[in-house]
């Protein structure tokens, strides 16, 4: 997150930052949202595939965990419980929106999907300048990782950009840990191929979080709590 934005205290635990945000505290409520926003953006993205829709879902999960904070104890992390959250909303959202039955599969030991993989194995020519090829590594591996399968896509987006373990992976999104290495194997495999040395040094600019949409997401959070709940 560049300069524009405030840096995220790391000085308050989980519990702290959730007792105040009970307490109807908006100035912890924002560092809370400073601290995950990025994460969870691209967890919703992963879902949604689509930038507005996903911040639109962001805004929508934290007001859900607003009104609900008294209710976390910390028996997992603030990021675990979150994500859980931003999940179930991403999801309901994708299915109000494409009114279809099956949509995205991520609970229960479903069957992995044979899907298609076309359009995967194509090589991008490599750029003159290496800013330029990692511009273009990026945007390439952001279209290929839109292009996974929904049951592997949420999967390779929180072990592979956010580094979650397997068991926290799990615990987000309610699925055993042998279908998410399962998914997440599969996933790797696939954009293996068609991104070869570009893949590992692009993973970290993947879908960009700059300090203007993280100002957007929390302006736009902090202007529908209830004017009550402010202080």
């Amino acid at each position: 997150m560049p300069n524009t934005a405030a840096k995220p205290d790391t000085s308050l635990t989980d519990i702290d930052l959730a007792h105040r945000i009970a307490a109807c505290d908006t100035s912890a409520f924002e560092l809370m949202m400073r601290r995950h926003n990025r994460a969870l953006y691209r967890t919703a993205r992963s879902i949604l595939k689509d930038d507005a829709e996903a911040e639109d879902a962001l805004q929508d999960a934290y007001l859900l965990a607003y009104r609900n904070m008294d209710k976390y104890r910390g028996e997992s992390s603030l990021a675990t419980w979150l994500t859980r959250i931003v999940v179930n909303e991403a999801i309901a959202r994708s299915r109000k929106r494409t009114r279809r039955a099956e949509i995205i599969q991520l609970a229960g030991d479903d069957e992995i999907l044979d899907m298609a993989e076309t359009g995967m194995d194509e090589a991008h020519p490599e750029q003159p300048e290496r800013a330029a090829m990692r511009a273009d590594a990026r945007k390439l591996l952001e279209k290929k990782i839109d292009e996974l399968p929904d049951a592997f896509r949420t999967v390779f987006v929180l072990r592979a950009l956010e580094e979650l373990t397997v068991e926290e992976t799990a615990a987000c999104l309610g699925i055993p840990d042998a279908t998410v290495r399962t998914r997440f194997f599969r996933a790797r495999s696939m954009l293996r191929e068609s991104l070869s040395r570009e893949f590992d040094f692009a993973l970290e600019d993947a879908f960009g979080f700059d300090g203007e949409r993280c100002d957007r997401i929390v302006a736009g959070t902090l202007a529908r709590l209830d004017p009550g709940a402010k202080q």
